[in-house]
C-alpha cells in the first residue's frame, strides 16, 4: 500500500510540474512532452450522462459547477488525497499554492472563475488544465482528469466548430495507451447512442483500458433494467453501475454521506442488482480505479517516464550549455563573468594570430 500511494504521490507532483512548466501534451514543442507519457484516468461522457455527479460521489463532496449546456471548459485534474480520520479535510489549487479552501462552495467558485479567467465569460474551451487536489478521509488515492462534456450540437455564443473542437480535445487524452477510459453512458438512455462508448471503442476497440459506467440506473422505465448491457457491450471490465443524487436532492443540499447510503440501500433491496451489491456504486468505483490505476499504468509506465525524464533533463543540459553559464546578480560576481569574457576573448585572439 505505501508503494502504491507513493507512485501515485509522485506522478501527481510530476503533472503538476508539467503544468507549472507550461506542459499540458498535444502541443507542439521543441522537447517531448512528459504529460502525454504520464497515465492517467480519463472521465468521458455526453453533457446530461450524469458525469459530474459521478466525480462528486467519488469526492464525497459537491464541489463543480453546475447549469445548462457546457459547464466544463477546461480539462479539471483531479487530484485526491486520502488523510487520517480526524484531519481537516481541505482542497489546493496549482494555481494558488499557498491557499487552503475548506469550503467546497468557495472551490467551486474557484473553478469558475478561473475557466473564465482563461475563456473569458463564454462558451469557449480550452486545453490548458486546472489542478485540484483534495485531502480527504473520505477518498481513495486517485488522479481524474474530468474533461468537458461531448456535444452534437452547438449552442447560442458557440462556435459551429465547438462539437469536434471538444472531441478533438477529449481523443486527445484518451487515445494515449497509458490512459484509462472512464466512459459514463446514462442507462436510461440508448446504449448504443452512448457517446462516450462510441469514442472509447474508437481508440480502444478491445476494450483492455475502458471502464463502462452506467448512471440512472434507478431512472429506468419500471420493468426494464440494465443487465443486457454488459451482454450486449462487452469490455475487458465489467460495468459499473451507479445511483445518482435526484435533482431534488441536489436543490436540497442533500449530503453526500447521506447519497451514499441511498446508493447502496438501493442496489441492496433491487430485485435486480442485489446478487451485485459489492461491485455496485461510487465506493466501489473508486477503490476499483485507485487498484486499476497503479496496477495498469502507474507500474507499467514507470520505466519510460523515468527515460523520457532523463532523456529531457539532457536535453535542457545540452541547451544550457549552448546558452552559456548564468550572470551573476552582485558586483563581484559580475566583475568575475566580465574577466572570464576577456580571457575567453584573449585565448580566442591569440589562437587566431598564431593561425595566421
Amino acid at each position: 500500500m505505501a508503494t502504491m500511494e507513493s507512485l501515485i504521490g509522485l506522478v501527481n507532483r510530476i503533472q503538476r510540474a508539467c503544468t507549472a512548466l507550461g506542459d499540458y501534451g498535444g502541443g507542439d514543442t521543441a522537447f517531448s512532452s512528459l504529460w502525454d507519457a504520464l497515465p492517467s484516468v480519463a472521465v468521458v461522457g455526453g453533457q446530461s450522462s450524469g458525469k459530474s455527479s459521478v466525480l462528486e460521489s467519488i469526492v464525497g463532496r459537491d464541489f463543480l459547477p453546475r447549469g445548462s449546456g457546457i459547464v466544463t471548459r477546461r480539462p479539471l485534474v483531479l487530484q485526491l488525497y486520502k488523510i487520517d480520520e480526524g484531519q481537516q479535510e481541505y482542497g489546493e489549487f496549482s494555481h494558488l499554492p499557498r491557499r487552503k479552501f475548506t469550503d467546497y462552495a468557495m472551490i467551486r467558485k474557484e473553478i469558475a472563475d478561473e475557466t473564465d479567467r482563461v475563456t473569458g465569460k463564454t462558451k469557449q474551451i480550452s486545453p490548458i488544465p486546472i489542478h485540484l487536489s483534495i485531502y480527504s478521509p473520505n477518498v481513495v488515492n486517485l488522479t481524474l482528469i474530468d474533461l468537458p462534456g461531448l456535444t452534437k450540437v452547438a449552442v447560442e455564443g458557440q462556435p459551429e466548430s465547438i462539437v469536434e473542437d471538444i472531441e478533438n480535445m477529449v481523443r486527445s487524452y484518451v487515445e494515449k495507451p497509458n490512459s484509462i477510459i472512464l466512459a459514463i453512458s446514462p442507462a436510461n438512455q440508448d446504449i448504443a447512442t452512448s457517446d462516450a462508448i462510441k469514442l472509447a471503442r474508437e481508440v480502444d476497440p478491445s476494450g483492455e483500458r475502458t471502464f463502462g459506467v452506467l448512471t440512472k440506473l434507478d431512472l429506468m422505465d419500471k420493468g426494464t433494467n440494465a443487465l443486457d448491457v454488459g451482454r450486449s457491450y462487452r469490455l475487458q471490465h465489467p460495468w459499473v453501475g451507479i445511483v445518482n443524487r435526484s435533482q431534488a436532492d441536489i436543490n436540497k443540499n442533500v449530503d453526500m454521506v447521506v447519497a451514499r447510503r441511498k446508493e447502496q440501500e438501493y442496489f441492496a433491496t433491487s430485485p435486480d442488482y442485489a446478487h451485485l451489491t459489492s461491485k455496485m456504486g461510487s465506493v466501489y468505483l473508486a477503490k476499483l480505479l485507485s487498484k486499476v490505476y497503479f496496477m495498469y499504468p502507474v507500474r507499467q509506465e514507470l520505466p519510460s517516464i523515468t527515460s523520457l525524464i532523463n532523456k529531457t533533463i539532457d536535453e535542457l543540459e545540452s541547451e544550457m550549455d549552448h546558452l552559456g553559464r548564468p550572470i551573476g546578480v552582485d558586483a563581484g560576481a559580475q566583475l568575475y563573468t566580465i574577466l572570464e569574457l576577456c580571457r575567453a576573448f584573449d585565448r580566442v585572439f591569440k589562437e587566431h594570430l598564431d593561425g595566421g
